[in-house]
């Protein structure tokens, strides 16, 4: 008769851990898409060329709601997420939303170009670069996104797949808050 009582307990501890995984997995999601901020820090700036040659620095992208997505061709879950990313980028660019993809890959920039192409992929991207990594936590997760508000501060950080329907929701709430507000030393009397 012990051994239901055992099976039962070991039953609990495996439910109790699948429920503690599952919580800080979804937590990310759920805390983007209701407006929770995860973390208030300040984003690392940064300077990337883009694929297409283009610099994007952070400061260019100041004003501006930005999804900094760390990914790689080979990861099973951002190849699941980035046709999400795309759907969100095409239908907010127009209001001040910017997907910036970091390829994590080592395949080198005309393999990514390829794979972005194949995949209908159309929001900036760059290669990964050393610095850029450091300064985003030395990145060892795919993907990992962080989602920065108009202010150049990360609101967001999801690592794993972040669902484009709490994207979606955490971009339409932070372009409704106001931009970055003028120091006195820029206002005009």
């Amino acid at each position: 008769m012990r051994l239901p009582k055992f099976r039962f307990r070991w039953e609990a501890i495996v439910w109790i851990a699948i429920g503690i995984f599952a919580g800080h997995r979804l937590w990310p999601q759920v805390a983007a898409a209701t407006g929770v901020p995860t973390t208030d820090k300040p984003a690392p700036a940064f300077q990337l060329t883009t694929l297409d040659g283009h610099v994007i620095t952070s400061d260019q992208l100041r004003g501006k709601v930005v999804l900094l997505n760390f990914w790689a061709s080979w990861c099973p879950p951002c190849r699941f997420e980035m046709p999400g990313f795309e759907s969100v980028y095409e239908k907010k660019k127009d209001q001040d939303f910017v997907v910036v993809g970091v390829s994590m890959d080592n395949i080198g920039p005309a393999d990514v170009n390829r794979f972005l192409a194949e995949n209908h992929i159309t929001y900036p991207v760059a290669m990964a670069t050393g610095p850029i990594v450091e300064a985003y936590g030395n990145v060892d997760l795919l993907p990992t996104s962080f989602l920065i508000d108009k202010e150049g501060k990360i609101r967001n950080e999801v690592q794993g797949i972040f669902a484009s329907v709490a994207l979606d929701q955490a971009v339409d709430r932070l372009l409704a808050e106001p931009g970055p507000v003028a120091s006195r030393g820029d206002m005009t009397p």
